[in-house]
């Protein structure tokens, strides 16, 4: 395969990205042919598919980033960054990632320079000491506002309002509307909230989607890739019949951003997630964007589904990578709705499960590929199927 040298000075070295010296066109040849393989290897027809489209920005697309703390070696220079590749616990700093804009980047190296000028310490995750977890930035992509989540353990009582005021003195090309600390005791990686301490500002940035405005926690998850999602919304759209209007059942439904962009075709929305704070921004969403046919429930789709009464249309489904409970998969699919709108970031654990709807008398209508994610190997399909 032919190659370009990568942009990124971080490459060789970084985790993040693992086709950046290949060629655009070849990174969406080479995901094309590994989700039709993976469709093949399950069965499943591929007649019907629709084709992969691009990202609108393959550089500077993320809305949002998770950076670590920890060194390269044994107690060595403090690092905020990515894990190299095949490496879990070491760290380099990645201070010109290409994936995000030169906000995200200003903001990393003014919270990386204080920490070292104070002598902080990482958080060792097997001796559980230590005060630095993780950076979580984030930034409206067309709005401009910006939040960072700095993730500490309560092992130090540090007050960080002099940081705050030499971040809100950066000469950003957004605006940051909030710095907050996040303390988070917890073993795992994963970031957890024990106490939020807000600096300046607020804990929650606005992003718009197509022509609707969405309120997102500085925690909570929102579409990566807000151009992509954008046009990865408006294919979900085009695969709805709008002859007339549906009871919509939007299930792992988030922050209620695909129902809430949807939601002209819908008689009435009725969502559920597992997050009550993701369920909480839906509400306020539907709220900010004069939505008033929509419904959203707190918990586990295997459960809180029973409590549906009115017969869905449509069924929206955009699990998590694992995909779908097997339990629930059998519920959802027991409710005889006509049409099902199967969204994934997982090609894998979407083949999977469309073979379990086929089980139900599901047929596989069209299905199309969005990629979000230049430069690894992920992307989204978006798949429309039909009792």
């Amino acid at each position: 395969m032919n190659k370009n040298t990568a942009p990124c000075v971080h490459y060789q070295n970084c985790g993040g990205c693992s086709q950046q010296e290949t060629p655009y066109t070849k990174q969406l040849a080479a995901k094309e042919t590994m989700l039709l393989d993976i469709f093949k290897e399950q069965n499943l027809a591929i007649d019907n598919y629709q084709g992969i489209l691009a990202s609108p920005d393959i550089f500077g697309y993320r809305n949002n980033m998770e950076f670590s703390f920890g060194d390269l070696k044994k107690d060595g220079e403090l690092q905020l960054g990515m894990h190299p590749r095949g490496k879990r616990f070491d760290v380099i700093t990645v201070d010109n990632c290409l994936l995000v804009d030169q906000d995200f980047r200003d903001i990393l190296t003014t919270i990386l320079n204080y920490c070292r000028k104070h002598d902080f310490k990482k958080y060792h995750i097997k001796r559980r000491t230590g005060f630095l977890r993780n950076l979580i930035i984030r930034k409206g992509i067309n709005t401009g506002e910006v939040i960072a989540n700095l993730i500490t353990t309560s092992q130090n009582q540090h007050d960080f309002s002099q940081l705050s005021e030499k971040l809100n003195n950066l000469n950003l090309k957004g605006k940051l509307v909030g710095f907050v600390q996040t303390i988070n005791d917890g073993y795992s990686d994963q970031v957890n909230c024990d106490k939020l301490k807000i600096y300046s500002g607020r804990n929650y940035f606005y992003e718009k989607l197509l022509d609707k405005k969405f309120k997102v926690n500085s925690l909570s998850f929102f579409q990566t890739n807000t151009k992509g999602a954008e046009i990865l919304y408006q294919s979900a759209a085009k695969y709805i019949n709008s002859q007339s209007e549906k009871i919509i059942y939007d299930l792992y439904c988030g922050a209620g951003t695909i129902s809430q962009t949807i939601a002209e075709h819908a008689k009435a929305i009725y969502g559920i997630e597992i997050d009550k704070q993701a369920v909480q921004q839906a509400v306020e969403n539907a709220s900010l964007n004069q939505i008033k046919n929509a419904t959203y429930l707190a918990g586990d789709v295997l459960t809180e589904i029973d409590k549906l009464e009115e017969k869905a249309d449509l069924i929206i489904l955009d699990p998590p990578r694992p995909g779908i409970n097997p339990k629930a998969l059998n519920k959802i699919a027991a409710f005889g709705s006509k049409e099902i709108i199967y969204i994934s970031c997982n090609p894998k654990s979407l083949a999977r499960d469309l073979v379990e709807f086929k089980l139900h008398n599901y047929q596989l209508q069209k299905f199309k590929a969005i990629d979000m994610f230049p430069h690894t190997k992920h992307l989204e399909v978006v798949s429309l199927l039909s009792k």
